[in-house]
Formats: structure tokens, sequence, C-alpha cells
């Protein structure tokens, strides 16, 4: 009876704007109290039911502009499939040249309201606190605060075509995605967040502990562990941004992990931890050549529960990121140069290191803080299985314009050949591939073997030339190489049929 109890009990937290039952306010009260002294600065903080809607939104951004001129811009970057303009907010003063640039979303999963209610409360503080102003003449910050306005107006985690705009970061298939894509890599940021929250009563938590166990944590982040993503920048990352963060969100009693889910491996429950995948936007970012950190904040499905607390916890991070990023723009400037022209080889493939460790919980029948052993699948230290030489660049055939459009919005210059011209290549010959026949995010998944193939062919006319000598040219591999768990042949984006060859060809030699 007592197992079936805690069953229920852990399917009654899941409303969106509904109340806990008794035992879960017990532990709400004991392990995450509400930052009652929050000032009502916000809209949602205003009103006792509901987030932040869009009359709302652009309200308030409107009056942060009006009020400060000086200092902050309104811009739309496109509308949402409802036909909605996003907003995004520049936030900068004075004319100090050597800026850094500071991208920041929230309300990317339509779900995570305290991720756009932070960035709402941080805008708030810079632009109407005097003690910022040195900071900001110092940042060209770009916020977009409701990324999925669709999806947030619902409160649903999808967009309005019911795609995850944080599994779109490749194929680009949604609406808001070009856009958003396009608006981050215009922009060209030094270090970017991108505000999220995690669900802490999930099924697979039922089978934990005696009678189940809720997540703990504050806040988990997600860094990227992608091989392709150079080791200066990841370290770079983890002590100079990482570290002193988590030393705030101590000082303030707010407890932290790096960010890990649970998987169904072979009926075991495991947990990944870290990213290597490029359809999220941690590694994505990272791989445009920025710092780049997803923040998972407690919050997914317990409605306006410690909202206070949640916003401040994400306002926290990212204030205290600003501070870093102004304190370290020097430093930052010379490890994405030295990033920018790392030469190393490709890593198509790599699997993650596996080991046991402990996570804390909170058991919901004792109500306590607790250990419990896991099986660890690490992104963060991941080893690669196949590498290849880096090409010079990628070639693609006329009739694939339609990719090179989706290559164009990471910033990466395309070259067009005025006429057809004999090239020395690699070409990828298709051996086998396995179609998924069960749809992820409306695509069905290729898994695709390759024979590499040295070749000299007549290129035609029209066709597309990548360099892998820009900026953000580490996406590359992860877009073209045909074998990379997220390519466009992956996805299903550019469909493979054995016996043929791909329309896209390495160049090796000058």
């Amino acid at each position: 009876m007592k197992a079936a109890f805690y069953l229920l009990l852990l399917g009654m937290v899941v409303p969106a704007f509904g109340q806990f039952n008794p035992q879960t306010k017990k532990m709400t009260l004991k392990h995450f109290p509400e930052k009652e002294d929050l000032p009502a600065l916000t809209p949602a903080l205003k009103k006792s039911e509901g987030f932040t809607n869009y009359p709302e939104l652009i309200g308030f951004l409107e009056k942060l502009c009006a009020d400060h001129p000086d200092k902050a811009q309104l811009s739309y970057i496109g509308e949402t499939k409802k036909g909605l303009k996003i907003p995004m907010l520049r936030v900068s003063a004075g004319a100090e040249k050597t800026k850094v640039k500071v991208w920041m979303q929230g309300g990317l999963h339509g779900d995570e309201p305290a991720s756009t209610e932070a960035l709402l409360y941080l805008l708030h503080d810079l632009l109407y606190n005097a003690e910022n102003s040195q900071m900001l003449s110092l940042l060209d910050l770009a916020v977009v605060p409701m990324a999925n306005i669709d999806g947030y107006l619902k409160q649903e985690r999808n967009n309005a075509e019911d795609l995850d705009l944080n599994r779109d970061q490749t194929k680009l298939m949604a609406v808001e995605s070009p856009l958003l894509k396009k608006a981050f890599s215009s922009f060209k940021p030094h270090v970017a967040l991108d505000f999220h929250e995690y669900r802490p009563f999930r099924r697979d938590f039922e089978k934990m502990g005696d009678f189940g166990v809720t997540g703990s944590y504050d806040v988990m982040f997600l860094n990227t562990g992608n091989l392709n993503v150079p080791l200066a920048l990841r370290n770079f990352n983890k002590e100079v941004f990482l570290k002193p963060t988590q030393a705030a969100l101590s000082s303030h009693q707010l407890s932290y992990h790096d960010y890990v889910t649970t998987i169904d491996y072979f009926g075991a429950i495991h947990f990944n931890q870290g990213s290597e995948n490029p359809r999220s936007s941690v590694t994505n970012f990272s791989l445009q050549n920025t710092l780049a950190t997803l923040i998972e904040v407690r919050g997914v499905g317990i409605g306006r529960t410690s909202i206070k607390r949640r916003m401040f916890t994400g306002y926290l991070i990212a204030k205290k990121y600003l501070e870093i990023a102004t304190a370290e723009r020097e430093n930052i400037f010379q490890v994405l140069q030295t990033s920018a022209q790392s030469k190393q080889e490709v890593v198509v493939n790599s699997v993650k290191k596996v080991y046991q460790d402990k996570l804390d919980f909170i058991d919901l029948d004792k109500n306590e803080l607790i250990k419990l052993d896991v099986t660890i699948r690490d992104a963060l230290q991941s080893t690669a299985t196949h590498t290849r030489k880096a090409p010079k660049g990628y070639f693609i055939l006329p009739e694939w314009a339609s990719l090179v459009e989706k290559i164009k919005l990471f910033g990466l210059e395309v070259e067009t050949f005025p006429q057809a011209a004999p090239a020395q290549v690699e070409q990828y010959l298709v051996k086998q591939v396995k179609v998924n026949p069960q749809k992820f995010e409306k695509m069905n998944l290729q898994e695709i073997e390759t024979v590499i193939q040295q070749m000299e062919i007549n290129l035609p006319a029209g066709t597309f030339y990548v360099r892998m000598d820009q900026r953000a040219a580490a996406i590359l591999p992860e877009l073209l190489e045909p074998e990379a768990g997220n390519s466009f042949v992956s996805l299903g984006v550019l469909p493979a049929f054995e016996g043929k060859v791909l329309p896209i060809f390495r160049k090796i030699n000058d």
C-alpha cells in the first residue's frame, strides 16, 4: 500500500499550475524554501498565477528600452509558426571597442518558465541598477528571453509544429530554428548561455530508493564533451566560468551538479552526463567556437512552486557569467582565437566513459537527502572511435543548395564555382544504409557506412565549396561527415542509397 501511495504521489505533481499535496509541500519547504525577499520586478512576480504572457513580455521589454534608450535596443528576429514576433534585446553602454559579446536565450522549451523569468529579472537588474554601469560598458549582450513563444504560452515543451527546438539545432526544420541560428551566428558571441529547467519527478525515479525519489539539485550545468570542440576551449569553460559560478551558488546554499538524465539501457536505468550531441544547443554553440553552457534549473512540471528560488538561481548564474566575461575578456578573446586556428583530426564518432558513481536524491518516503549508486555514461570523458584527417574543405553539388542554405545559417562562408573545374577529392561511396522506420522529430534516421575513395572528378558549374579555415568550421564535420550521428545524412535530410556516391566531397590537397 505504501509503495502504491508514493507512485500515486509522483503522478500528482505534474499539473502546470497545480498545487502539491501535503507530503510534497513538506519536501519543498525543507529542501527548496522559497526566496521570499526577491522583489516583484517582473510581470510573473506581480501576479499570483501563471507566467509572463506575450503582451506582458513585449510591454516589459519596451519599457526597459524607453527608460534606457542609450543602453537597450529591441528588435525582432522573425515570427513563430503562429505569427508572433520573437523579440531580442541588445544591452550595452559606452564606446569601448573590445567588448565581450554574450548571448543568452530562454524558453527554448515552452514548459520551462523560470528560464524566461530569470532573464527578465536579469535585464531589469542590469538596466536599473547603477552598480552595473561599468560592466555594461565592457559588454555587448544579446538576449532572446522567450525563444519558443508558441510553446511557452501553452506551457508545452515543443513548438506549434510539435518539434523540439533543442533537438533541431542541426537539421533546422522548425520555423523558429533558422531564425534563432541566424541571429546567433550574425551576433558572433564569445560566450553563450541557454537557460532551461529539468523535470525533478520522473517515472523512472519511481523505481529508485525504497518508495521513489526526486531530483535534488537546484541546478545542473550541461557542458560539451564533443571531441571536435578543442580541449583548450572546454577546459577554459570549466575552470574560468563553471567553478566560480558554482562557488557563488554554494554561498547562497543552492545545490548543483553536472547535468545528468536517465536513459533505459537494456532495461537498466543509466545516467547520461554532459553532452556531445550537436543537435543540442550547448554542443552546437561550442562547435561554432563559443564558450557555451546550458543551464538546467529544477522546475519542469511543478508550476509556480519555488518560482522565486528558481528565478534567483538562473539570475545568479547569468550575472556571475557576465561578471566573469568582463573580467576575463582578453583571455576569452585569446582562447577563442587559438581554438579557431587549432588543427586536429575530425572525430566522426566517439564513445562515452562508463563508470559507477553516486548521485544525490531526495527520498520521498523519509523526506531526506540520500546518495544512490548509479551507472554514469559520461560524455565529458568521451573517447574517439572513428576519426578522419581533417579536410581543407567540403564540396557540395549544385542540386543540394538546400543544404548550403542551412550551412550558411551557422555563419559559414560558402563559395560557388562559376564554371566546371577538375578537382582531386575524397568521395563517399555508400556501402550500407539502414533506415529507421520510426520517426524522430518527423525524420527517418539513417545509419550509414561509407567507403572513402580518392578520385579526380570534374565538378560542375555551380558547385559549392565550404572552407575549414573559418571561425565556426568545427561544426562542418558534424553536418557533413555522413557517419556522424547528427549529420545531414544521419538525420535523413540528405537521403543515401547503397552503391551510390554522396553529393558531398572532401578536399584534402591545396
